[in-house]
């Protein structure tokens, strides 16, 4: 299969948004949403969450399902953000969600403002991982618990895209890779502790009967999920 042409976040989540549904939908993103779940709080009733890249909401749903009343969903993508108001029809009563356009590099939240930072898969859209590490350091409180995902660099060395259609073409976004020793300067920078890994793989039973995909990914993580604290916890 040819390469699929790269486009920047902005522009290709434009044309993904449409079709862009607010739960995983493909077998990578069922293992890194189950290694997510497993080190996300099992409960966050009076705790401020922030979905830095939310996307059309996926984990905010899922903080929603435990117990989460004060939310912020922060995306780049305008279309995508539209995706994600759909929240506010299913969300309980008592339930406060914001939602804003920003820069994982430039969050529009002041210091100190979160207690749960969760950010899934969005990091590998900025090439400057350090900046993002720093900004979520600075916009969770000290005793924060901060969740966040990438695609593994495995898969980039392999040749996979993060690839969609639209309009019956294919394409793929800008993905830079980090790797797990980047992380770990990132968050020594910064102020951050790594207190967990995950490396999921897929499971079998997600992937559908006569789906086309590399073999090589069931032997391989595919995602790279990690829990984070500030070093004076």
């Amino acid at each position: 299969m040819h390469a699929a042409p790269v486009l920047d976040p902005a522009p290709a989540y434009a044309l993904w948004a449409a079709s862009y549904p607010a739960h995983a939908h493909n077998p990578l993103m069922h293992a890194e949403e189950r290694a997510m779940l497993a080190l996300m709080p099992s409960q966050l009733e009076g705790r401020r969450v922030l979905d830095a890249g939310c996307g059309s909401g996926r984990y905010l749903r899922h903080a929603l399902a435990r117990g989460a009343t004060s939310l912020v969903g922060v995306d780049l993508s305008g279309p995508m953000l539209a995706r994600a108001t759909a929240l506010f029809d299913d969300a309980p009563a008592t339930a406060h969600i914001a939602l804003a356009q920003g820069d994982l590099t430039a969050l529009p939240l002041p210091d100190d403002s979160a207690d749960v930072l969760l950010c899934g898969l969005a990091v590998g859209h900025v090439d400057d991982l350090a900046a993002v590490i720093q900004e979520f350091a600075r916009v969770t409180r000290p005793h924060a618990t901060l969740v966040v995902s990438d695609f593994h660099p495995v898969g980039a060395a392999l040749g996979w895209q993060r690839d969609f259609r639209a309009d019956g073409k294919r394409y793929a976004v800008h993905h830079a890779i980090h790797y797990y020793s980047h992380w770990h300067a990132a968050c020594a920078h910064a102020g951050l502790v790594i207190d967990a890994v995950a490396e999921p793989r897929l499971d079998r039973a997600d992937i559908p009967p006569g789906a086309r995909f590399d073999p090589v990914a069931l032997d391989v993580p595919v995602a790279l999920v990690m829990r984070l604290r500030h070093a004076t916890t």
